[in-house]
């Protein structure tokens, strides 16, 4: 995937050039399978608009239109679901205290079609995640965020998981892990994806474990 290809896409997004950048992504697809554009094409792309929102020298909306655009334009490509399932734990995926969606619909989308089942919680606050876990008798919980805030608030679900006693592997992944490697440590999660494809071998191998 070429750098001036990416930087043409990010400039179609930030311009709300809905066309121009669909005509890039299709471009992208005629040499790459489309894992390979969603992870080396589209998420470079968003994540520095996500810097340059961070710098102060892009509007809001553009932030906004700019993942609403690649959201339509991943839904168009990922893979569907595999109908082999494997023997596997009760696991879900949830973006917490987040707004933005894209990271977890292209790791649930990948793990479904990996043949993995799971729960997709959407958006959830600690509390609500908590009674949910609980209900549900989770093993495995992804967790997607892109904001430093709530990358932390992971630190109180752990907590609040333990105080119940229960027992959880809590995959994290998400911009501010990217950042700063410890950083999953630090908020008591059991592992750190970078791609789609992490979240898909780390949740074989806690499988592998658990049954």
């Amino acid at each position: 995937m070429t750098a001036s290809l990416i930087q043409d896409f990010q400039e179609a997004l930030l311009s709300l050039d809905k066309i121009k950048a669909d005509a890039l992504f299709q471009r992208a697809l005629s040499s790459h399978s489309p894992i390979e554009v969603v992870e080396q094409f589209v998420v470079p792309a968003l994540e520095q608009i996500g810097r340059y929102w961070n710098e102060g020298s892009i509007a809001l909306s553009q932030v906004y239109m700019s993942g609403r655009f690649c959201e339509e334009l991943v839904e168009q490509v990922l893979p569907p679901s595999d109908p082999e399932r494997k023997h596997q734990p009760r696991q879900a995926i949830v973006v917490l205290n987040d707004y933005h969606m894209l990271g977890k619909r292209i790791v649930y989308s990948v793990m479904r079609a990996s043949g993995f089942e799971l729960f997709n919680y959407g958006r959830m606050d600690v509390d609500e995640l908590v009674e949910r876990v609980v209900a549900d008798k989770l093993r495995v919980l992804l967790i997607s965020v892109l904001m430093m805030p709530s990358a932390l608030k992971i630190r109180d679900l752990r907590n609040a998981l333990d105080a119940r006693g229960v027992q959880l592997k809590i995959l994290v992944g998400g911009a501010p892990f990217q950042f700063d490697s410890q950083l999953w440590q630090e908020v008591g999660a059991d592992a750190m994806g970078l791609s789609a494809a992490d979240a898909v071998a780390i949740v074989q191998h806690w499988a592998g474990e658990m049954t």
